[in-house]
């Protein structure tokens, strides 16, 4: 088992050192994550180490990688370091869900749920505004368990179409998914179960969004929308578990996340069954799921700070792949295009990070993540009606766009907004309401040729 983490080890190590340095010539756009930006368009794209890591976090890399990307399996066993799978869970790794550190996908007809996830509360808050667990299921649905044990539930989905003709007359198919009739295998939830799917969005480039100072953030927003021009970003504040106080998030569809540590320990206990120093117990009930938590576990915890941490370094030192295709007059135009119907309100081109982020790599970089990583209303059409801290049922974090062209050359697909709807950059564009009304209207106004080099622009980022 030595032998095989080694080796498992070493190609993760090689793997890492195929980041590309800058090549001569390219302008500041190209350089997406300033100085940590990676030039790599091919498979391995979304999965390097930032361009100018040093060799101690290039160390943790590796390591963080190994524990990303292996399955956990089930205890006891030989290689303790990796037992603890369950007894419910969602998928046997972090990269089952995270494609090659990219997005997920929504499963077909008849498929298990993988790179999607159901969220689960009911109304009302729980302590500190969090949303409130159903008693028997929490906060999420585990749709597999360990041998001789039943999953929460068997959730179809089917995806009903409709059809979007815009002012030229060109028709754009556009579908959003339903779920259900669900199967519920420890009694029925209590009533008013607000149900939220969620696409496992892309992680590289994380460790840039958490050095953005606070102030920063604070300083975008525009909760009473004073400019007048119908943007009204404003801030999620959630409750630390580390800290034990309210700060602002930044992470997930809806800025339920203040921080990347939080963030890894909450996904390896309600996604791998995996407890940690923040999340010491199992995700169960004891209700209707005793026998549960008599079953063969990991440790307490299963995963050591050390690992958490070597897997959180990971997440932050994911590097983001530069920007493609400058000097083409089409991505030129698309860029303008951009600007013009106003994405870029919400779609913010620059920001900086701050000077005082653990991994020094990562501080006083000019990057270019297009989000604002603020809360907007979204509209009807987007609504999960499922409130987290502060964000409303129709409200989203801003999705950042840097590398979202390669999406399918790493992932193999192009599925984008929080459920994985939208198959692509024109049906996502389309299903934006709310306080992106205008924008998407304005979009649906150009000529098919300008849409298209719009188009091309996303696609360059």
């Amino acid at each position: 088992m030595k032998r095989l983490l080694l080796s498992t080890l070493a190609t993760a190590l090689a793997a890492s050192l195929q980041a590309s340095a800058a090549p001569p010539g390219h302008p500041p756009e190209a350089f997406s994550g300033g100085t940590t930006t990676v030039f790599n368009d091919g498979k391995d794209a979304y999965s390097l180490p930032l361009g100018n890591v040093s060799r101690e976090t290039r160390r943790q890399f590796v390591v963080g990688n190994s524990f990303f990307n292996e399955n956990w399996i089930i205890a006891p066993a030989s290689a303790q370091a990796r037992d603890g799978l369950g007894p419910l869970f969602h998928a046997r790794s972090c990269s089952t869900c995270h494609i090659k550190d990219g997005r997920g996908g929504p499963p077909k007809e008849g498929e298990t749920m993988t790179g999607l996830l159901l969220r689960l509360s009911l109304p009302g808050q729980a302590p500190h505004g969090a949303p409130l667990p159903d008693s028997i299921y929490g906060g999420q649905l585990a749709v597999r368990a360990l041998p001789g044990s039943q999953p929460e539930a068997d959730v179809p989905i089917q995806w009903v179409k409709s059809i979007r003709t815009l002012p030229d007359g060109e028709t754009i198919e556009l579908r959003r998914p339903e779920f259900g009739p669900i199967t519920w295998h420890y009694g029925p939830p209590a009533a008013g179960l607000l149900i939220g799917p969620r696409l496992a969005p892309p992680i590289y480039g994380n460790g840039l969004l958490e050095a953005i100072p606070e102030a920063t953030l604070r300083a975008l927003t525009d909760s009473d929308d004073t400019n007048h021009d119908g943007i009204s970003g404003r801030l999620n504040e959630v409750w630390s578990l580390e800290f034990q106080k309210t700060v602002p998030g930044r992470f997930g569809w809806k800025a339920n996340q203040p921080s990347l540590r939080q963030q890894t320990a909450d996904a390896f206990l309600g996604d791998i069954g995996i407890t940690t120093s923040i999340h010491p117990q199992e995700s169960l009930t004891t209700s209707q799921q005793p026998t549960l938590g008599i079953l063969p576990h990991g440790g307490t915890p299963e995963l050591s700070d050390h690992i958490l941490d070597r897997v959180v370094t990971y997440t932050q030192s994911l590097a983001v792949p530069a920007r493609r295709q400058l000097d083409d007059p089409t991505v030129r135009l698309g860029e303008k295009l951009f600007s013009q119907v106003n994405c870029n309100a919400c779609h913010l081109p620059e920001l900086k990070t701050g000077s005082d982020h653990p991994l020094k790599e990562l501080r006083d970089q000019t990057i270019r993540p297009y989000t604002d990583l603020l809360l907007h209303d979204m509209g009807e059409g987007l609504a999960d009606h499922r409130p987290d801290f502060l964000a409303t049922g129709t409200e989203w974090r801003t999705a950042p766009l840097w590398g979202i062209g390669l999406n399918g050359a790493v992932n193999g697909n192009t599925f984008y907004l929080h459920d994985g709807r939208a198959r692509s950059f024109n049906e996502a564009i389309l299903w934006h309401d709310g306080e992106s009304k205008a924008s998407r209207e304005a979009f649906e106004k150009l000529t098919k040729e300008e849409r298209a080099a719009l188009i091309a622009f996303l696609g360059s980022l």
